[in-house]
């Protein structure tokens, strides 16, 4: 059986820091213990703000800036709270379809939906993207140029073609994603300045399991995600020997990664040559040479200890299809979420099925 890895792959950010993000990530689950069949969460700039799940019924604020976007309109959570209801109910129906679909109806199986924009605040350039898969595999993704649907598996077929032909649900996610999706994102980032336009300088540490093993340079506590960590020797950065990590989320809203380097490849009259450099955007690099008494370590004989690392959780960034309209009302007072309203219109009805 698959590992099933119900947490937000927050995706490859720009090193700029007029770079702002919004999306939404939506699951579905059929078997799985101790997890909620539906979970929705939302991120502005990587960081969540909102969450929701078919346990709690409820959508909650993840950050103290969220509240007052409910404060300024005491209908937001209710609303949010009622449309994720009717989500819930349609993918479980699409995650059934798709068992079908693919002729496996036993087990465990994942249904997932990732959505939202990115908008440079210099350029005013925005990208919005719909992507969709089916147990960890690419399904269909919206590709907004074409203005069509893209099929990456033969049990996506059908569904790219029911998609292809419902021209207003197109007209109305490309609206969505090019011009509502931005606009909410400067709400967003205008209620959470001193929080998202702040920077947060790391620590770092140089960690190793034994004394054979790659020394790890760990940069862990910065904000925001933008933020580069690499090795170099004699002033120029190296690639041979070097093994880089993924920027992963803390439980405390910053982040930290790692980059390996092999010492088998580094003489011993070279260790004063390498150097581990942290880059933040908008800020100063932060150099730490390669030092052997800076090295954390948990071999025999040693009395050093190692930084736990949190490992932070992710979601498949394609998502299965929901047919269904998004956005009924253009111009809702609250940030528009997929489902518009408590009851399911006639066209959703008709697309709820993969």
């Amino acid at each position: 059986m698959k590992s099933l890895m119900f947490f937000v792959l927050l995706g490859i950010q720009s090193a700029r820091a007029a770079f702002r993000s919004l999306k939404y990530f939506y699951t579905a689950s059929s078997q799985v213990r101790n997890f909620p069949e539906f979970v929705a969460v939302g991120f502005v700039d990587d960081v969540q703000m909102i969450h929701f799940d078919s346990d709690s019924r409820r959508v909650e604020p993840k950050q103290d800036w969220m509240r007052r976007v409910s404060e300024d309109d005491p209908q937001y959570l209710p609303s949010e709270t009622d449309s994720l209801i009717g989500a819930h109910k349609l993918f479980i129906a699409n995650i059934e379809t798709a068992k079908k679909r693919f002729n496996r109806t036993e087990g465990v199986h994942i249904y997932q939906w990732m959505y939202g924009c990115d908008w440079d605040d210099d350029t005013g350039q925005v990208e919005g993207y719909d992507q969709h898969g089916y147990d960890g595999e690419d399904f269909v993704a919206l590709d907004l140029k074409t203005e069509s649907w893209i099929a990456a598996a033969p049990q996506a077929v059908i569904t790219k073609h029911k998609l292809d032909s419902n021209k207003a649900l197109i007209a109305q996610k490309k609206n969505y994603l090019h011009h509502i999706c931005p606009e909410w994102l400067k709400k967003y980032v205008n209620y959470g300045r001193s929080s998202l336009m702040r920077t947060v300088h790391p620590s770092v540490s140089f960690l190793q399991k034994t004394s054979s093993s790659p020394v790890t340079c760990h940069a862990t506590g910065f904000y925001p995600k933008r933020a580069e960590l690499f090795w170099r020797k004699d002033g120029a950065e190296i690639h041979e020997g070097v093994n880089k990590g993924q920027i992963l989320p803390n439980n405390d809203g910053t982040f930290q990664m790692s980059v390996n380097l092999d010492l088998s490849l580094v003489g011993t009259k070279d260790w004063t040559k390498y150097e581990c450099v942290f880059q933040l955007s908008g800020a100063q690099d932060i150099v730490h040479p390669l030092e052997k008494t800076k090295i954390k370590t948990n071999y025999p004989n040693s009395n050093i200890m190692i930084i736990p690392i949190i490992v932070a959780v992710v979601v498949l960034s394609v998502i299965a299809v929901i047919g269904f309209i998004l956005y009924k009302k253009k111009n809702a007072k609250r940030p528009p979420c997929p489902v518009d309203s408590t009851e399911v219109p006639d066209q959703m009805i008709q697309l709820k099925y993969l």
